[in-house]
């Protein structure tokens, strides 16, 4: 159960072990959770997820206290952290599940996810438009326990040398 002072973030930039190390350095970020949404399969597997059969997005929990960081603080940092312009993939991860998604669990977040995308579509950051949907939560299942703190566990891992650690270096 969260503290009653804390808030809650859904987002997809393709692989959540990416967002995950990034979010979890973040001051005001109190948990970050790798898990599965915006799919129909019930308490889907990552190998379901990995089928790109369950309509399901790899996303990330934060569980952040908006005194210290706000949600479209939030926001800014998921721009910074993947390329929202691409369809179904980031990098070498290619696939619906892979999709930049923002799912939204009030009319106030929707709001600013809306108004976030056409201030970074007007803003010209990318060369091309923003793709990201803005879906709302119907479920978040939690992935497997392998694969959550995966950076922090497995920092020599190929994935994490070559893929993570440049996206850390980047938003620093």
């Amino acid at each position: 159960m969260k503290p009653s002072n804390t808030q809650e973030a859904y987002l997809g930039g393709g692989c959540f072990w990416c967002l995950e190390a990034i979010y979890e350095r973040v001051p005001g970020v109190l948990d970050v959770t790798n898990g599965y949404a915006g799919g129909s399969v019930p308490n889907p597997t990552y190998r379901q997820v990995s089928s790109d059969k369950t309509g399901h997005a790899e996303v990330v929990r934060i569980q952040y206290n908006p005194q210290q960081i706000t949600y479209t603080e939030l926001l800014d940092l998921f721009w910074k952290s993947h390329d929202p312009t691409t369809i179904d993939r980031q990098g070498p991860d290619v696939g619906s599940q892979y999709r930049s998604i923002i799912l939204y669990t009030s009319e106030k977040e929707k709001k600013a996810a809306q108004e976030a995308i056409n201030k970074i579509n007007a803003s010209g950051m990318f060369p091309q438009p923003v793709v990201t949907t803005v879906e709302p939560l119907k479920e978040f299942y939690i992935a497997e326990d392998y694969h959550q703190d995966y950076f922090r566990n497995h920092p020599n891992a190929p994935y994490c040398i070559f893929v993570i650690q440049p996206k850390l270096d980047k938003i620093k």
